[in-house]
């Protein structure tokens, strides 16, 4: 099985426990849990059992040490994961409403996780080919995002497959035209393309959703994958496209629902030992993603029954009914 370096932020969600459609018309409470994008994965793969790596820097700090435990418990190696004194490790709080959807606050600027640098990419973590994943929260800023496309290069000089899941949180930028820029100068390097509906009319401006798309894909991705909460997700490739439906469940928490799709197809991809060379040839037929992606269904689905992010994705024993169904 293929090593999965998920690189970028991890953070404390302070997960309301309430569920109002407006939350400022009463007194909220906030629970601690686990959380950022990149994070999540790395713990959806290592609970799935898979070779599980997390990239990234948090405070030394009680939540930085948090974080550092809870991602080894979830089966992730942490030695990649590097703290620092020098800023603490970022909040994120987080509302439900009453169907359970999110809204977002950060705290993170300054903190932590924006003072990886490229000198911080160990050779050791890419001596062999493995998958390496990031979020657009890595681009937020010029010094991280040009930490990112370093460790991309680092990354594919060694034949690592590059998933890039978009995962858009505008309210980090400070100019949405950077947003758009920057999402559209990783495209070319990565294998693999994540995006949801919303992410990809922002990403067409105005223009035919399938033109961009192939536009996208000669710009580089083998495949792309198009979600739609629990509406089902779209694959496309240059040879051929189809959708997957995901198993009906009744949503409790959205969090990390996402996070827990890309982990499942990652880990069901490292399983296979699928490189860029496999993807693309995977994707010339594309329903041989077929297998891949019905794992990460299931494991999206799961994960929305259950309250958190961390905490709430599945081990396999979980995802087996869902798969059966």
């Amino acid at each position: 099985m293929k090593k999965v370096i998920a690189f970028g932020e991890a953070l404390i969600d302070m997960l309301s426990t309430s569920f109002s459609q407006d939350a400022g018309d009463e007194h909220e409470a906030f629970i601690k849990f686990p959380g950022g994008a990149p994070a999540n994965v790395a713990a959806a793969v290592g609970k799935l059992g898979g070779r599980s790596y997390f990239a990234g820097m948090v405070g030394k700090d009680m939540f930085g040490d948090f974080l550092v435990e809870t991602l080894a418990a979830s089966g992730v190696d942490t030695s990649c994961m590097l703290q620092t004194r020098e800023a603490k490790t970022a909040l994120a709080f987080v509302s439900l409403d009453a169907t359970g959807e999110r809204s977002f606050e950060f705290y993170r600027s300054p903190s932590a996780d924006l003072l990886f640098r490229e000198e911080h990419f160990d050779d050791a973590w890419f001596t062999e080919p493995g998958i390496f994943h990031f979020c657009s929260n890595t681009l937020t800023e010029s010094a991280i995002r040009e930490t990112t496309l370093a460790g991309i290069a680092k990354a594919r000089e060694t034949g690592f497959l590059i998933s890039f899941d978009v995962n858009l949180r505008h309210n980090l930028w400070s100019d949405d035209q950077d947003a758009f820029a920057a999402v559209w100068q990783c495209i070319p390097q990565v294998d693999l393309l994540k995006l949801c509906v919303e992410e990809l009319e922002y990403l067409c401006a105005g223009q035919d959703e399938d033109a961009v798309l192939n536009k996208m894909l000669e710009m580089g991705p083998s495949v792309i994958l198009v979600t739609d909460g629990g509406k089902g997700v779209r694959y496309v490739s240059a040879y051929g496209q189809g959708s997957v439906v995901p198993p009906k469940v009744t949503m409790v928490d959205s969090t990390a629902a996402g996070d827990a799709f890309v982990g499942g197809l990652l880990y069901a991809l490292a399983e296979q030992s699928v490189g860029p060379v496999e993807l693309k040839a995977m994707a010339q037929t594309p329903i041989s993603l077929l297998p891949a992606l019905r794992i990460a269904c299931a494991c999206g689905a799961y994960t929305v029954t259950q309250k958190g992010a961390i905490n709430s994705l599945p081990m396999l024993k979980d995802i087996q009914s869902l798969l059966t169904d």
